[in-house]
């Protein structure tokens, strides 16, 4: 049987806002799958084998001391836990199998409670702890263990469940004198009917795991005491011992091999897209862990170009290179105009044009020896001189006389044919 989130299991969390989200870390428990059912079932078996063994081995009072002392230090190893281990998980549960088949019969052999009492009695813890569970978190689904306080829920119920289904178990086969045998048929055909209709009529997942959970119980319970108690009332007379040996055996190998395989662990990147899809608020597609879309699908690998060699096709050129005759500009290459020489080409008798010479690189000063040479003070600024009045030169030329008038140019003309003669 596999459960998924449901509306039931996250629809008062978007309702009220109130409650406390979890932290999308790493599971606390395994996936459920059908070897979590088996292992579930022989661990139900074995703690009910175990606890009648050490209860008519020794000293009552001490066996139950001592499966308390083994249930704290499962419990322990188990919350100090990162995540989901194979070994501490397992170990918790047989351990919490084996403290509820005495805290069961404790009520019954010591206190001499009925059975009746008895199951009634634990139903109630166990609606408690129900309703306690879904009104602080929100959810009763188990893939949403991943943080403190839903893990001491998830463990208290699983303890009480144990008790109830033990409880359970000796209520009709001792009480209402069904047996043993009849009483794991019985509780066989409850668990299969559970299973049936959560795959083909849609019970609700979280609904149907708890209830399968808790009739696992009653049906290992009732077999291993088929199986251990004498033929005087109504077994096969095998032991209690023989009995929890063997089945703890066959747990071992089977823990072993899904802590070698891995087969019950998350897978992190779809929980992390669980987690995402339950973020957003929205609802998820597909039943079944862990409740989110389909996973994607592994990207293809990127195929390497083919290899390439430079001049390996017949038409290639390189960059730069045209082909002889392509059309560059104003002209093809290669073309000249009639008359034009060709590039690099001289006239007959035409000189060589002179090489022209290197440039010299410019020569340096050899060092000088000793003190370095003493740098000239700074100039100081000159002062302008004064503006001074400018005098008209004696050298510049006199502006001409006036043309004499009429009477002055006849006596000088007299005058000076007169000198003449």
């Amino acid at each position: 049987m596999r459960t998924g989130q449901s509306g039931w299991d996250e629809s008062r969390s978007r309702r009220s806002g109130a409650a406390a989200p979890a932290r999308y870390a790493a599971s606390k428990v395994p996936l459920i799958t059908a070897y979590f059912w088996i292992i579930k079932l022989l661990s139900t078996a074995m703690g009910e084998a175990t606890s009648d063994y050490m209860v008519r081995t020794i000293n009552p009072v001490i066996a139950v001391l001592f499966g308390f002392a083994g249930f704290a230090i499962a419990m322990v190893l188990q919350f100090r836990a990162k995540a989901y281990n194979a070994w501490i998980y397992w170990l918790a549960v047989v351990m919490v199998a084996v403290f509820g088949t005495q805290a069961a019969d404790v009520l019954h052999i010591k206190f001499h409670v009925p059975y009746v009492a008895s199951t009634t009695f634990y139903a109630i813890v166990l609606a408690v702890i129900f309703i306690l569970w879904y009104r602080t978190e929100g959810t009763l689904s188990i893939h949403s263990i991943r943080t403190p306080r839903r893990e001491l829920f998830y463990w208290a119920t699983v303890l009480a469940t144990f008790a109830l289904g033990t409880a359970t178990g000796d209520l009709t086969a001792k009480t209402l004198n069904l047996g043993y045998l009849a009483s794991g048929i019985w509780f066989l055909v409850a668990f299969a009917a559970v299973a049936v209709a959560h795959w083909k009529f849609g019970l609700n997942p979280i609904l149907a795991f708890w209830i399968a959970y808790v009739l696992t119980r009653p049906v290992g319970a009732s077999f291993a005491d088929y199986i251990a108690f004498p033929q005087s009332v109504g077994g096969l007379g095998v032991g209690h011992g023989p009995v929890a040996l063997v089945l703890t055996v066959v747990i071992v190998i089977l823990v072993a091999y899904l802590a070698v395989t891995r087969k019950d662990v998350e897978n992190p990147r779809q929980a992390a897209s669980a987690g995402a899809v339950r973020h957003r608020g929205g609802e998820p597609k597909q039943p079944g862990y862990p409740p989110a879309s389909r996973p994607m699908p592994p990207h293809a690998a990127r195929q390497d170009p083919p290899p390439y060699y430079p001049g390996q096709y017949p038409d290639e050129r390189y960059p730069g290179e045209r082909y002889p005759g392509e059309y560059s500009g104003d002209r093809y290459q290669g073309q000249r105009y009639p008359g034009e020489p060709y590039q690099q080409e001289r006239y007959p008798g035409q000189p060589r044009p002179a090489a022209p010479r290197p440039a010299m690189p410019p020569r340096s000063a050899p060092p000088r020896s000793g003190p370095p040479p003493r740098s000239a003070p700074p100039r100081q600024p000159r002062e302008p001189w004064p503006t001074q009045e400018r005098r008209p030169s004696r050298q510049s030329p006199q502006p001409p006389e006036p043309w004499p008038d009429e009477d002055e140019a006849e006596q000088t003309a007299w005058g000076f044919f007169m000198w003449d003669e």
